[in-house]
């Protein structure tokens, strides 16, 4: 349908046009949809920091996650805050404010540095951080050792054994490389989602 140049629906086929997740956000109607085009934006995130991992090699954390909250951002949309309060200081805050309802995601970023130090990572966002009224939660891995696949099976491995936070059974495959989701039991009596994404920063 052909609509009028300065119409509401020109604006939104021009949206469709050209970044057709950011009107995914705004138009989902349900948690899932929210997240199929939410996962489209991480993915291209990742992908900025992946493409320009020479020019970020001297960030640590802090600056890394940084960068991932600019390429996040999406004014009136999406309000990426670093460090806010939700009982502590979180890495990532997501504020979907230009969706009905408004929604929340928490993440934490670590650089790789073994199943441990990523479990530890899990055990902030989970018992601090999360109240089990946000959206599924993120834990992003910044790999910069080698082989960032064989890295991610041993480490599905060891959450599938050990099942911490809560974690009720196995681990599932998500859309993108190097990243898988669990389930967890929380405080709340919800059962909170975390989605683990990789981030190949290696040789």
């Amino acid at each position: 349908m052909k609509y009028p140049a300065d119409s509401l629906g020109a604006y939104f086929d021009r949206v469709q046009q050209r970044n057709p997740a950011y009107l995914g956000l705004l138009s989902s109607g349900t948690d899932e949809e929210f997240e199929n085009a939410f996962i489209v934006l991480l993915d291209g995130a990742v992908r900025h920091l992946e493409a320009s991992k020479k020019n970020f090699s001297p960030l640590g954390e802090d600056g890394l996650t940084g960068v991932l909250a600019g390429a996040l951002s999406i004014p009136g949309i999406l309000i990426v805050h670093r460090e806010a309060n939700s009982n502590g200081h979180v890495d990532l805050m997501i504020e979907a404010v230009g969706c009905i309802p408004a929604r929340i995601k928490l993440g934490e970023a670590k650089i790789y540095k073994g199943p441990k130090y990523h479990m530890e990572g899990m055990s902030q966002l989970l018992g601090r951080y999360t109240t089990g009224r946000e959206m599924a939660g993120l834990v992003i891995s910044y790999v910069r050792q080698a082989d960032i696949k064989g890295i991610t099976v041993n480490l599905r491995a060891v959450l599938d054994r050990e099942l911490p936070e809560g974690q009720i059974g196995p681990s599932k495959d998500v859309t993108l490389k190097w990243s898988f989701e669990t389930e967890h039991r929380h405080g709340s009596g919800e059962v909170v989602c975390l989605a683990h994404i990789g981030c190949n920063l290696g040789p």
